[in-house]
């Protein structure tokens, strides 16, 4: 339950803020948010199941909502608070910005910081052997021989370092070095120990002393991924000791489903399996016990094997000639299901990896105990540990992917997505792909079951109005005991801004629909100061740009030309002289851009956002539909596209006194039966349609 002192201090809290901001308008829906929220997560609605989502449009202010909801009841019940995002943006914002104010404002005592992966630090040890004096010691380190200009830079970091003008993260380097010079001096958890005396000073490690400081813990969804992948608790604090704010929640279920996938290479794992033998009988030469003997042989075996079952699937594909004839040189099994051939070289395979895992884990045990003893010089277990680590990194990886191939589907759930890409290069190779299709199930039981409480959080969480669609990305249930909150923008749509779908002569199934979209752009582009045109696609914003340009007499900001910062610093610097300025971007401009006010003030969307099922994942997802009796259009298609669209038309007004018109370039939203539900779930716009 919540206590009754825990009220009454984010009540007071809430209002020193409000008298503490000149501008601060109450809301009514942020005070609402934050009491669902504190609710929730105290178990006042339901004890076994603290979840909470919440939908809150723009100028509710979500992220002060889910700060004040959520800390003040941590603290009090010894918990600790994640918050995770999608972004870089909404890290800094509230890195620098919501919770420096938030402590400041409150009167509570938290600390709070960045979490970040360990290949954001560098590995002072490996930066020591790169630059040190002993030669022999470099070039074991080094990947390919350096240049001078290479050394050089690596010298000034490591002088940075020393005398503490750098703290070791590649996020604070004041030039950027070159991400193939980075990869060699990155912190990586296979060579990286803490027990090494060599690694105990490490950035990583302190940094990692700092998190257990913390109250808040920001981070981002894949970091929050790798930690409950291992269990929980190994990164970031333990999922029952914490409480997590996953913000830019819609992303959630592509990432969990990305992080979950796994793909290998067939000959190019015979290339570096050839060097895992090296790597083995390097180990048992320099390993003085004689417990490396057996699992350096039993080693070796295991690559004999691996090897020639990776031969027998590669001569498999070789006869598959016609299966991978399309423009995608790709062979998707339907239902993931592999031909009982194939399938019984992948239970081989699977067997093979994790019993060759296994041994190697033994030898990597044997290998820090040699060093621990001193029994390896300094630079050689440099570069033994990263060696060894380069290789348990591929070796996991291969038995992922065959345990995943192999894996026999559950006839509950949806079956796995697998499939082959065949790869042209020197001699021809295939790239294995596994993925699950529905995720639902795996953040059952790594997060929904294990958190204290989890408050999941976006401006755009709906789709046709409801929660459905999420829900079930996500597995959850409208009826698990879980909350559901949908609070609408305090924003008078209908006042600031206008909905136009002008007549068009054709739709974009139609060929003749890119020359009459030029066409149309250039009229509504004319007299308007800052316009933003959204594409569905590259080739389509290159060809309407191509058609537009000479007709128009402002320079067009296009999205590929620059950096998207560059092309917004010079957008937003045309508009400040008073000059006319119009960006044409796809679907990554159509989140988390930010153009209040006079920046943005006219609005043309091309085409509805459609995604074509193109990729594996999403084909074996609609077939897996079907076969259940339902329609891949209307469960997957529409839901996706109203949550995109209203995505699309949130970029116009950012603050309560903007303005302007959205023009909507597809008369499919009147001319087919899912047009009304589309239009009705956009925010009530004043509406002109032709």
């Amino acid at each position: 339950m919540l206590s009754a002192d825990v009220k009454t201090q984010i009540r007071t809290i809430y209002k020193g803020i409000s008298t503490s901001l000149p501008n601060f308008r109450p809301r009514r829906e942020q005070n609402y948010i934050v009491a669902e929220i504190s609710k929730t997560l105290a178990g006042e609605y339901d004890k076994n199941r603290r979840i909470i989502v919440v939908e809150a449009g723009t100028g509710i202010g979500k992220s002060l909502a889910y700060i004040l909801g959520s800390i003040p009841l941590a603290l009090a019940s010894k918990k600790k608070v994640c918050i995770a995002t999608a972004t870089v943006a909404l890290q800094e914002q509230l890195l620098h910005k919501d919770l420096p104010f938030f402590l400041q404002q409150s009167g509570l005592d938290f600390t709070f910081g960045l979490v970040k992966g360990r290949q954001r630090y560098v590995c002072l040890s490996k930066l020591e052997m790169l630059v040190g004096p002993d030669n022999s010691s470099q070039m074991a380190m080094w990947q390919s021989k350096p240049d001078q200009s290479q050394v050089d830079m690596l010298e000034g970091l490591l002088k940075d370092y020393q005398s503490g003008v750098w703290n070791g993260e590649r996020d604070t380097l004041t030039k950027p070095l070159p991400d193939h010079l980075w990869q060699q001096i990155a912190c990586d958890k296979h060579s990286c120990h803490r027990q090494l005396a060599s690694h105990r000073n490490c950035p990583f490690h302190k940094a990692r002393e700092d998190i257990d400081t913390w109250d808040v813990l920001i981070a981002n969804h894949s970091l929050l991924f790798a930690d409950l992948e291992l269990g929980g608790g190994v990164i970031l604090p333990d999922p029952e000791d914490l409480f997590y704010v996953i913000d830019e929640a819609h992303h959630l279920p592509i990432v969990a489903r990305d992080f979950s996938s796994a793909q290998s290479t067939v000959r190019g794992a015979n290339d570096w399996l050839e060097k895992l033998s090296k790597t083995t009988s390097k180990l048992q030469n320099q390993i003085k016990s004689n417990h490396i003997i057996g699992p350096a042989q039993a080693m070796l075996d295991h690559i004999g094997d691996i090897t020639g079952l990776l031969n027998q699937v590669a001569q498999f594909c070789d006869t598959q000639a016609a299966q991978f004839d399309n423009p995608e040189n790709r062979f998707r099994f339907e239902h993931g299901k592999l031909p009982p051939a194939l399938l019984v070289q992948a239970e081989n395979l699977a067997t093979a990896s994790n019993v060759a895992l296994k041994q190697f884990n033994k030898m990597l045990t044997l290998l820090n105990e040699a060093i621990k003893d001193g029994e390896i010089p300094k630079h050689q277990s440099e570069a033994l540990l990263s060696e060894t680590g380069f290789m348990l990194q591929r070796l996991e990886n291969l038995q992922k992917l065959w345990k995943m191939m192999a894996k026999e589907d559950s006839p509950k759930g949806a079956p796995m997505a697998r499939w082959i890409e065949q790869l042209t290069g020197k001699q021809s190779d295939y790239l294995f792909n596994a993925s699950p299709i529905e995720v639902g199930f795996m953040l059952e039981n790594l997060l929904w079951d294990k958190a204290a409480g989890v408050v999941l959080c976006s401006a755009t969480l709906r789709a046709l109005n409801n929660f459905n669609h999420f829900t079930h990305q996500v597995g959850l249930s409208i009826n698990d005991g879980s909350r559901y909150l949908a609070l609408d923008s305090p924003f008078d749509f209908e006042q600031n801004a206008t909905l136009f779908l002008p007549k068009m002569d054709s739709e974009p199934t139609d060929d003749r629909y890119t020359d009459e979209l030029a066409k149309h752009i250039i009229a509504l582009v004319e007299d308007e100061m800052a316009s933003l045109v959204l594409f569905a696609s590259y080739w389509q914003m290159e060809k309407v740009a191509d058609l537009v340009q000479s007709k128009i007499k402002t320079g067009l900001l296009i999205q590929g030309t620059a950096p998207r910062q560059e092309i917004l610093k010079q957008h937003k610097a045309r508009c400040d002289e008073g000059k006319p300025s119009i960006i044409f971007g796809t679907g990554s401009f159509s989140e988390g851009l930010d153009l209040p006010g006079d920046y943005l003030t006219n609005l043309i969307i091309t085409k509805l956002p459609f995604a074509v099922p193109t990729s594996p994942v999403e084909q074996a997802h609609s077939e897996y539909i079907k076969i259940k009796g339902g329609n891949p259009f209307l469960q997957l298609t529409i839901p996706d596209a109203s949550r995109k669209l209203v995505q699309s038309c949130g970029r116009l007004l950012r603050k309560e006194q903007d303005y302007g018109r959205i023009s909507i370039l597809d008369r499919r939203l009147v001319t087919k039966r899912y047009g009304k539900s589309l239009l009705d779930a956009l925010p009530p716009f004043r509406r002109v349609i032709e």
